[in-house]
């Protein structure tokens, strides 16, 4: 079959390789009919994660046909025809943070867990196509995927919408709605979100829709800026402005109740001295991330208020502002999303018309241009929000 691999830093290409086949009893195979390239591919892209290897299947994004399944799923398990979007982490749906619906700290599904637990203090889920570091599971850019617990991993879709409208359950719509639920946004409140791409939009979306009174984006991409303000989002360029002024005088000198970080390790915001410093520092591995939003985000909020980050963060940051963090009685909130707890609910509100997840979509290409879109997404060409691939 064809599926799109990294072959090295900055270099991804379509290559034949083997079909996926069930290895254990509770796995189905999944014949792909959309997936999607994610901002967090990119950390893989850019050699920022480690642990992926030449020939690994990219990919944490996609849905499609079930076409075999194992006998140890159960009764109420996907069958062959269904059709399903997968999660991106996955879960074993028995272990206590299963449990606890924090599916994305699976104690059970990640192989390589040993590898984990050095870098983060104990082990995290695996995740389909990011890196062995979360179990060298092959991504879902290909024609099939082999979907491990998929009683658990797989959510049928059975009526008749479009695979643009429910593809993004598999992640940046969950994880957007995480970013605003992690706030515990009251009425009337303001939220700003670092980060105005497909999570960032689907986190206004989301900020709003609980209760945020106004919501402000904040990037540098005109495209990306003017699709927010297409939704009645106020909007801040980093680039013309200072940020934290901007959001004092949009707050009447507070700061915003609730903040989003929907960045990650690679954010370009900041003083131009500090990004050189933070660019510097992490071409040289001496800090594997660039926490500029996170910065900005901290300093900024309002006193007593919320940070909530879903902007991916791989290993250690620099002069982070714990100072500000404490003595303002900030509240941290984070985590990789447990897609599986927002999925259900997410479905009906798509089904309902209150959320269009095919709003983020600019590019629609097959499977063998990958390469060209993993370019136009990278380097932000062509106003390229959100790139759907078809097999």
């Amino acid at each position: 079959m064809k599926a799109v691999c990294w072959t090295g830093r900055n270099s991804v290409e379509v290559q034949e390789v083997p079909d996926p086949s069930l290895l254990n009893s509770r796995d189905a195979i999944v014949k792909v009919t959309s997936t999607a390239i994610c901002g967090s591919d990119l950390h893989l892209l850019d050699g920022y994660v480690p642990t992926m290897q030449n020939g690994d299947v990219m990919g944490h994004e996609f849905m499609g046909e079930v076409v075999e399944t194992g006998p140890g799923i159960g009764d109420d398990g996907p069958r062959v025809g269904d059709r399903v979007v997968v999660p991106f982490p996955i879960a074993c749906g028995a272990c206590a943070a299963c449990r606890a619906e924090l599916y994305s700290c699976c104690e059970n599904s990640n192989p390589n867990a040993g590898i984990a637990e050095r870098f983060f203090g104990h082990p995290t889920a695996g995740i389909y196509g990011y890196s062995h570091l979360t179990g060298g599971f092959a991504g879902g850019q290909a024609e099939y995927a082999r979907v491990v617990f998929a009683d658990v991993n797989a959510l049928r879709i059975e009526s008749d919408l479009t695979d643009e409208q429910v593809l993004f359950l598999s992640d940046v719509l969950p994880t957007g709605y995480m970013a605003a639920d992690l706030c515990d946004i009251q009425e009337g409140e303001i939220v700003a979100v670092w980060g105005a791409g497909a999570v960032g939009q689907f986190a206004m979306d989301c900020a709003r829709a609980l209760g945020a009174e106004k919501v402000v984006a904040i990037d540098k991409e005109p495209y990306r800026l003017e699709m927010a303000a297409a939704q009645g989002y106020d909007t801040v360029d980093f680039e013309e402005v200072d940020v934290r002024s901007a959001l004092l005088e949009l707050t009447g000198g507070r700061g915003p109740d609730k903040c989003i970080d929907a960045v990650g390790m690679e954010a370009t915001h900041g003083a131009a001295h500090v990004r050189v410093y933070d660019r510097a520092k992490q071409a040289a591995r001496a800090e594997s991330d660039r926490p500029h939003a996170l910065r900005q985000a901290i300093m900024s909020c309002r006193s007593g208020g919320v940070v909530s980050v879903v902007g991916v963060y791989g290993g250690l940051v620099d002069k982070f502002p714990a100072g500000a963090w404490m003595n303002r009685s900030l509240t941290l909130r984070t985590g990789q999303c447990p897609v599986q707890k927002y999925m259900k609910p997410l479905l009906g509100l798509i089904a309902r018309g209150r959320i269009d997840p095919t709003r983020v979509i600019t590019h629609r290409l097959p499977l063998t241009e990958a390469p060209r879109g993993y370019e136009l997404f990278k380097n932000k060409q062509d106003g390229c929000e959100k790139v759907v691939l078809t097999p």
